[in-house]
């Protein structure tokens, strides 16, 4: 055996020692709680969970192919696609605006940011103060009710036409402001050179953001894209608060994470089912972020 070779084998020790927190910590917090929800995934248990059963792996596909995760999983995709999308494009265009060398932008930025310091619970709070159909202050606006009847009666988050993008306006409003800050860390790692070498050739406006900018921000915004798909999926504070996964009987607002959590949801008393239609979840989750990294991926460009 060689001395580098020794010399390798000596240091493994160190290294396990070094990783050993991490590794605590993965298993731990990741590893265990996800192993043990696989496992529980396929057990079948009373209404007090005190005495449980497996039923086999055969629960899973007794959950996928249910009316009420479908359901819930069709809901979730089309709060997504309200929320990812104008999201979004509200963050870039903001980014874009406050991305000047003028007198007192720092003050816009920090308007544009200030929504990252507020939790879900707060955000959602608030917009229910606004569009409550008794007190709140858009439903109390004559003019405003004249034109759109349903935000005093039934209310936009009473309404199964409306709640679902009634909630999807809170969530992209609590999340503007993460969005607004990595578009804008984005924006200022592109070179000044550039935007500068495309007005001397005579590009307007709209041209060095379409040609120059939104390419070399393909990064930013995979990542960000990313990000909000995850939360979309995962969204639970705002329709706990705002809907309760209603209006009655319509579950019109009721998600795959309002299924596992809601005190409204058919399956709150079941753990089994709880943690199967978790573990479907995280599947999603993982093979829709594969498939924006796949396909997303190829048209991102990364600087040298």
């Amino acid at each position: 055996m060689s001395g580098a070779t020794k010399r390798r084998w000596r240091d493994v020790p160190l290294a396990v020692a070094m990783l050993g927190p991490s590794l605590v910590v993965l298993i731990a917090f990741v590893l265990y709680p996800l192993g043990r929800a696989v496992w529980l995934g396929q057990q079948r248990c009373n209404v007090q969970a005190t005495k449980c059963r497996s039923v086999g792996w055969g629960q899973y596909t007794d959950v996928l192919m249910s009316n009420e995760f479908q359901s819930a999983v069709w809901v979730t995709v089309k709060f997504a696609l309200i929320t990812v999308p104008v999201g979004l494009a509200l963050g870039v265009g903001l980014a874009v605006l406050a991305d000047k060398h003028m007198r007192h932008i720092g003050f816009f930025r920090t308007v544009f940011s200030s929504t990252v310091a507020t939790s879900v619970a707060v955000a959602s709070l608030m917009w229910l103060f606004l569009l409550q159909p008794s007190v709140g202050v858009l439903a109390n606006i004559g003019w405003l009710n004249d034109i759109f009847p349903v935000i005093k009666e039934p209310g936009l988050l009473n309404d199964k036409g409306t709640a679902l993008s009634s909630v999807a306006i809170s969530s992209i409003w609590a999340n503007l402001g993460f969005t607004f800050i990595i578009i804008t860390a984005g924006l200022q790692g592109i070179p000044r050179e550039l935007q500068e070498s495309a007005f001397v050739d005579g590009a307007g406006g709209w041209r060095r953001f379409t040609n120059v900018t939104l390419p070399l921000l393909g990064p930013t915004l995979l990542f960000t894209t990313v990000v909000l798909t995850s939360r979309a999926f995962q969204a639970y504070g705002e329709i706990d608060l705002l809907t309760n996964g209603g209006p009655v009987p319509q579950q019109s607002t009721t998600t795959v994470t309002y299924l596992i959590y809601g005190s409204s949801s058919i399956i709150k008393s079941n753990e089994g089912l709880k943690a199967a239609v978790a573990v479907l979840l995280f599947v999603i989750l993982l093979g829709l972020s594969a498939l924006q990294f796949r396909g997303l991926g190829k048209r991102v460009h990364y600087g040298s």
